[in-house]
């Protein structure tokens, strides 16, 4: 029994001592390599994307329309030419769709100035365009609210200082940005209607400060791309010469 007891505890002693050491992290090192021309490129590589690269250069420089004037998202207080044509766009390409799949309008069409990421220039306008346009992969809902929750969009546009895009939705303030009027498509607001208004998921979200669309009556997610309805637009007016106009306006 007793050398029994001897065994086990030799046992436990070798094994305690055969035990590795514990490691440690005492350093982590790192530096920068530059991504330079002076990079060789894989040959392998460079063959096997060719042709892909070939296509989408092709479909990118594919022309869609001509435009008659260059146009910036600088040039207008309170709308702008091109914001104009993006929101009236958006209305265009996406009422169709919202209304086949509920039997219901759009009333309007708010966008947001910063998400207008380049110019039209005057010329061919190809896929291309509307890619540098609007590079990102926003996509348009329609939202509905009440008349009181568009009073709050209104309120929002007269306190920005910036031509955010709008389509459908006429406003006009004073000096001091005090609202004189506001109608949707030529009619005036009223407090509980349930008005569709389209944007796209980054502002219904609470992108640029635009919490008015919460609490809503109804979301409807058309699954498109306002990059997408910026080309079916090109394509169907073949040639665009958008203008600012009175949509909103400051009334001295």
């Amino acid at each position: 029994m007793r050398f029994t007891y001897l065994i086990y505890l030799l046992y436990i002693l070798l094994l305690f001592n055969c035990k590795s050491p514990k490691e440690h992290l005492t350093k982590i090192e790192g530096k920068q390599i530059q991504i330079t021309d002076s990079i060789a490129g894989d040959a392998d590589i460079e063959a096997f994307i060719k042709p892909y690269r070939t296509h989408i250069q092709k479909d990118l420089d594919s022309v869609l329309a001509y435009s008659v004037d260059t146009y910036t998202k600088t040039e207008g207080a309170f709308n702008t030419a091109i914001g104009n044509f993006m929101a009236d766009a958006v209305f265009d390409e996406s009422n169709p769709i919202f209304k086949s799949k509920t039997g219901k309008n759009i009333d309007m069409v708010i966008l947001n100035h910063g998400g207008i990421r380049s110019i039209i220039s005057k010329g061919n306008i190809t896929t291309r365009t509307a890619f540098e346009l609007m590079p990102f992969e926003n996509s348009i809902v329609v939202v509905a609210i009440k008349g009181t929750q568009v009073d709050s969009l209104i309120s929002y546009l007269c306190k920005s200082d910036t031509p955010h895009p709008i389509s459908k939705l006429k406003l006009s303030v004073d000096k001091n940005f005090n609202l004189i009027e506001a109608s949707i498509q030529g009619k005036k607001i009223e407090p509980d209607k349930t008005y569709y208004v389209a944007t796209n998921d980054y502002l219904y979200n609470g992108g640029d400060n635009m919490t008015f669309f919460k609490p809503d009556e109804g979301l409807y997610i058309l699954d498109y791309k306002i990059r997408n309805a910026l080309i079916d637009n090109f394509k169907k007016v073949d040639t665009i010469r958008p203008v600012r106009d009175d949509r909103f306006i400051m009334k001295k």
